[in-house]
């Protein structure tokens, strides 16, 4: 039974750890960026070292309180918020963003910096950390692991999970896990590395991580170019891929809806078609030394003849920003239309088109919906949204809030796809894991997080439902 994080636990908390960093939680520890929770929070603990956080969750675990890890606050699933039951320690590794080394293939970061520090420490060493996402400056290296992040490079060089070579966690009860290996070979046992990867703080915190990291292509393409459907834009990754094997960075697919939320509500960015295509793809390409992208995306453009109708290809760094900065744009005027359900969700790529145009007219047979699909189609991630008519206000549609997820998603799991494809359960989706899930994972999930965290004191309630 958890017990409250009350004057008198934090009383002992001080005595305990002299040093340690506590007081009353500020707004921004209990919001997150779709304001679909509002948190609770009885002391907010900042620990400096490893040693601080393994002495705070001893303490915890002995007490029976809850520990709510925060990264960035970024999540968009309420990974990092709790509404109910006793108020807990919320555990931020802010002060614990020191870079412990970096060399030509590998750096070892502490969970607190900022993926964007992260980046910046490989450009330090002339190398790529490829992980980017759109809330790189604020998602710290902890919830970039701890969610598995995805983002736009994910096609060649994978996610979260991929990039990473080893971690340093303390468990529930303050065992320490000293795993920073540099080794891309590791035999040894049970990867303890990727069970808490993707595990979102349910089955210990994440202090430290060694990342791989990778040279940087000697020349970076890009291009937007109009296509016909879904269907033809696999086609031109392809054909993409075929012509310029595991060069292909990123692969993006743009609906002619949302390009229209952005004349529409903003933010204001240069399109670079006049007339908004019903369907475009943004793509990155990364060459080696003597090879000019600017010719590559050209002779890709003519090769597709019957696949693109028009394209315009970036011709010096701002033109490139300018198209990168259109696809970032893309949430935020979903944001201001303000949408009645959204859905992260990955499919088969040879399904994905199919799934587009059913679950399209499955949406609109529900009522008068508009539909912006877009995202990371070059590994499966599709952001599948759904937004109210033209002039109508999303209260209006407070009779299909259930409705409209459970029909995206029963046609996911038909397809063989994910309800979840880079965003984690967080509280969500718990209900939507215990439908869609296999009950033989969940099974071993439920004995895995119980013997790794005994009391459940570690993020109660996400990812699996309490019982």
């Amino acid at each position: 039974m958890r017990t409250a994080a009350d004057e008198s636990f934090v009383e002992t908390l001080r005595e305990a750890v002299p040093r340690l960093s506590l007081g009353a939680p500020g707004a921004s520890y209990l919001e997150e960026p779709r304001g679909r929770y509002h948190g609770i929070g009885g002391v907010l603990v900042k620990p400096t070292s490893t040693e601080e956080v393994a002495a705070v969750l001893r303490h915890c675990h002995a007490a029976g309180v809850a520990v709510m890890p925060y990264g960035g606050g970024t999540g968009l699933v309420g990974g990092q918020i709790t509404e109910d039951g006793p108020a807990p320690v919320i555990l931020s590794l802010e002060k614990m963003n020191a870079v412990r080394a970096v060399s030509g293939h590998v750096l070892e970061i502490e969970a607190g910096a900022t993926l964007l520090e992260a980046q910046q420490a490989a450009e330090g060493v002339e190398r790529l950390f490829p992980l980017t996402i759109a809330s790189q400056g604020s998602a710290r290296i902890g919830g970039v692991l701890a969610t598995n992040a995805g983002g736009v490079n994910v096609l060649r060089y994978g996610n979260a999970r991929e990039l990473c070579l080893g971690v340093e966690a303390v468990l529930a009860d303050g065992t320490v896990i000293s795993g920073l290996k540099h080794l891309r070979k590791d035999n040894t046992g049970y990867d303890l590395k990727d069970l808490l990867i993707g595990s979102e703080g349910t089955l210990g915190i994440i202090t430290a991580a060694t990342l791989r990291l990778f040279p940087r292509p000697a020349a970076v393409g890009t291009a937007m170019m109009a296509v016909e459907s879904p269907a033809a834009a696999l086609e031109l990754l392809e054909l993409a891929e075929a012509r310029m094997p595991g060069c292909v960075s990123a692969f993006e697919l743009i609906s002619g809806q949302g390009l229209r939320f952005l004349d529409e509500v903003g933010p204001e960015v240069h399109q670079p078609f006049e007339a908004r295509p019903d369907w475009s793809v943004l793509i990155e390409i990364g060459l080696p030394e003597g090879l000019t992208p600017e010719e590559a995306l050209a002779e890709l453009f003519e090769a597709a003849e019957g696949l693109v109708s028009d394209g315009v290809i970036a011709s010096s760094e701002s033109q490139r920003a300018q198209m990168w900065s259109l696809r970032e744009s893309l949430p935020e005027a979903n944001k201001r239309i303000g949408s009645i359900s959204s859905h992260d969700i990955s499919l088969p790529l040879p399904k994905l088109a199919v799934f587009i145009e059913e679950a399209r007219g499955a949406l609109l047979d529900l009522g008068n919906i508009r539909i912006n699909c877009f995202g990371h189609v070059g590994d499966g991630n599709l952001h599948f949204n759904a937004f109210p008519a033209e002039g109508r206000d999303r209260k209006e549609y407070e009779n299909l809030r259930r409705a409209i997820p459970e029909t995206v998603y029963d046609l996911v799991d038909r397809f063989g796809g994910s309800i979840s494809a880079e965003h984690g359960i967080g509280r969500l989706k718990v209900g939507d894991l215990e439908r869609y899930g296999d009950p033989g994972k969940l099974a071993a999930m439920r004995a895995i997080k119980a013997a790794l965290d005994p009391k459940g004191i570690l993020n109660p309630g996400a990812v699996l439902a309490e019982r």
